[in-house]
């Protein structure tokens, strides 16, 4: 009898990768159910899947995006506009409701269920990521950043005014007053939603998506698009002599980012309750352009520490530690200077770490073994 074929053995990193998740995944269930703890870790996987993202943009495709909070936006927007009372007079007042949960389904409004109102949001703004990603196709560098820039910067507007614009007899984002309270998610099997007396699947459903983006993140890394998008990074002209085609993978990465912004933005917008266009400042876009360049441009497992440390620090380190010692000795609030604190720690990332805490691996090698570089050490040109 011929033997049975063995099976492959897990990598360590894979045993390691396996572990960690599993420890996440038990934490709430050593928590309270309503613990603080276990509302920062939930906000800190929203912005887990936010970083991925930008990722996607700036670490795999070399494209810099200043902007990153548009997506935000337009997810959040999603949610508030799929998912509340916002259109109160639509079908007669009567609602549409599709999968929508007990509380909702007798509401007026446009009701969805939360895995309709995520698609919605990944299509809405994949087309916004490859309009932006269309008066970029010629330029680089600063010029990228600048354009990039001012979109992020019409989108807030947008939102601030929105009160005033009117479309179809509506408000359009009813500007500082806010789209609120959004509908909660409800499952079949779990049901409803309820953040007043369990934060914990909004935990685990923030952690599904995480899983759900890292896995979306690894197979684009290691696809030939993933290769298209580094080649296009490393040496954009050398890219186009081979044949790789510039407009349709620059196109690719920014619609591919901002869907996933957009996932990050419908959830916050849930978990918030509201969507108000006072959370959509520049500030934001250059809080996640932080994470990936602490966590090392193009790393997926380092972007994802990069997230979570920025994370833990602004909403955890700064606020219930440093800030009661500051406002005791010196009499000042601390969390003025959050932005400050996190350009200090890019400075000392860039002096003494600049690939990042968990390097992607070829850009590890450039930085401390000189691949790529000649023997002045400079990158070397064809």
């Amino acid at each position: 009898m011929s033997s049975l074929p063995r099976l492959p053995r897990p990598s360590a990193s894979a045993l390691i990768a396996g572990a960690v998740i599993f420890a996440v995944a038990v934490m709430p269930l050593f928590r309270d159910p309503i613990d603080g703890f276990v509302s920062d870790t939930t906000k800190a996987m929203a912005l887990v899947v936010m970083a991925l993202g930008l990722n996607i943009v700036v670490g795999f495709a070399g494209l810099l995006d200043l902007g990153y909070v548009a997506f935000f936006a337009i997810g959040a927007y999603t949610m508030g506009w799929l998912g509340s009372g916002f259109f109160d007079l639509v079908n007669n007042q009567a609602g549409i409701h599709v999968g929508a949960s007990q509380t909702a389904s007798s509401l007026p409004g446009i009701h969805l269920n939360f895995v309709l109102v995520l698609v919605a949001a990944v299509v809405l703004t994949a087309l916004l990521g490859a309009l932006i990603g269309l008066p970029t196709l010629r330029l680089r560098g600063d010029y990228i950043a600048i354009v990039t820039l001012a979109f992020g910067e019409i989108i807030r507007v947008i939102a601030v005014n929105g009160d005033e614009i009117s479309v179809g007899g509506y408000e359009l984002t009813q500007g500082r007053q806010g789209i609120t309270p959004i509908d909660q998610p409800a499952f079949p099997v779990v049901g409803e939603f309820d953040s007043t007396f369990d934060l914990r699947p909004y935990y685990w459903l923030a952690l599904l998506l995480v899983l759900l983006v890292l896995l979306v993140n690894l197979r684009l890394r290691d696809s030939r698009l993933g290769r298209a998008w580094i080649a296009v990074r490393e040496d954009e002209v050398a890219a186009a002599s081979m044949g790789v085609p510039l407009v349709k993978t620059k196109l690719l990465a920014y619609a591919a980012g901002a869907a996933v912004g957009g996932i990050g933005g419908a959830f916050l917008g849930m978990y918030d309750g509201t969507v108000n266009a006072d959370q959509f400042e520049f500030s934001f876009s250059i809080f996640i352009l932080a994470m990936v360049i602490l966590g090392g441009l193009g790393s997926v497992w380092g972007v994802v520490i990069g997230a979570v440390a920025l994370a833990f620090i602004n909403e955890r380190l700064i606020p219930d530690v440093l800030n009661p010692i500051a406002r005791d000795a010196l009499n000042f609030d601390l969390t003025q200077l959050s932005f400050g604190i996190f350009g200090f720690l890019l400075v000392l990332m860039m002096v003494l770490r600049p690939e990042g805490l968990l390097p992607e691996r070829r850009r590890r090698r450039e930085l401390k073994e000189g691949i790529g570089a000649d023997a002045s050490g400079f990158e070397a040109r064809p």
